[in-house]
């Protein structure tokens, strides 16, 4: 089953007609689970806000405190490309409890599979600032409550941009592996191959950059060689995964190249980085063509629930393998206990 939150009608984030992050993206994506015939597998998760407990497990009660009176006092610009309006304060609410809802209902039924589609995105967002469209890191705030209950967590992010917002926040943290695919150089200019984590997690941060116009088989490449072995030696017992569909190649903010075939195999991969069913949450971060969206998000899914739907074949032929082997060699440097 796939356990779905989402809830566009409570949607008041209101970004203005010309922003690429609009409430469109959130419909592509519930249109793209129904194109690819996963209706009947469908269980639907009623709305849940986070409360302000859960957020401070990873944002500061200084930042919650201003962003929220920003957005009473009417919002407006937090940057050059970040808005908030009235309403967004509670809508973001809704995407970080979305996450929470989807790990509860897992671990309450014991299989499945969790797809999160909420707006605003998250994972540029750190403990003390909203940016790149983010106002609340949702996936941290479900990772972080994941920790508090003995879990290990595996925070798999194929978003086109780097998530600076998560990987700050899980910095010096033992139980969370921070994993990210990524365009360099790219928008927010982190994510080097070279950050690897703090003194408290060594080595468990695993950033992969890779050039603009890299294709499906680059990444899997990635995962097979230098992420599966991370992943193995850490030993995750869930696997949130931030779901950019911007590595697209008709997204119109970034130069990579991936098919919606080919985030059905990277889902494939996630889902076996886990053991026992009912582990895997889906996130929706970025993604800005409307079709690149709906196609993505229904193979991703069919791709979760063992259905065969690839409305997209994978690609090949790009660059990137020389960043992969660079990132292997960081990795064996890191194993050796060098």
């Amino acid at each position: 089953m796939l356990h779905l939150s989402s809830s566009p009608e409570l949607d008041n984030h209101e970004t203005g007609p010309s922003h690429p992050e609009r409430p469109g993206r959130v419909e592509a994506v519930l249109e793209g689970i129904d194109r690819a015939g996963l209706r009947d597998s469908v269980v639907a998760l009623a709305p849940r806000r986070a409360t302000v407990q859960e957020l401070l497990k990873v944002h500061t009660a200084e930042y919650l405190r201003a962003l929220e009176d920003f957005c009473h006092s009417g919002g407006g610009a937090l940057d050059f490309d970040t808005i908030a309006s009235p309403g967004s304060w509670d809508t973001a609410l809704l995407a970080a409890g979305g996450v929470l809802a989807a790990v509860e209902a897992l671990g309450n039924a014991g299989k499945g599979v969790g797809f999160v589609a909420h707006r605003p995105p998250g994972h540029h967002a750190t403990a003390d600032q909203a940016m790149g469209f983010c106002l609340v890191n949702n996936v941290a705030v479900a990772a972080a409550a994941l920790v508090d209950q003995g879990e290990r967590v595996l925070v798999l992010d194929w978003d086109v941009h780097h998530g600076n917002g998560t990987q700050a926040i899980f910095w010096d943290e033992p139980r969370v592996l921070y994993v990210s695919t990524h365009q360099w150089p790219l928008y927010p200019g982190t994510g080097d191959v070279n950050a690897t984590g703090g003194p408290g997690a060594p080595g468990l941060t695993l950033n992969i950059p890779v050039p603009p116009g890299t294709t499906g088989d680059v990444l899997l490449y990635a995962f097979d060689e230098v992420v599966a072995p991370a992943v193995a030696a850490f030993g995750p017992s869930w696997v949130l995964i931030s779901s950019g569909f911007d590595a697209h190649r008709d997204d119109p903010l970034a130069n990579l190249a991936l098919s919606a075939g080919d985030f059905a195999d990277l889902a494939v991969r996630a889902q076996a980085l886990v053991t026992g069913p009912g582990r895997v949450v889906v996130v929706l971060e970025g993604g800005y063509d409307l079709g690149a969206i709906r196609a993505s998000a229904g193979a991703v899914a069919a791709a979760l629930l063992g259905e065969g739907y690839r409305p997209e074949p994978a690609t090949s032929g790009g660059p990137g393998a020389h960043a992969v082997e660079r990132a292997r060699r960081v990795r064996s440097v890191l194993g050796s206990g060098g």
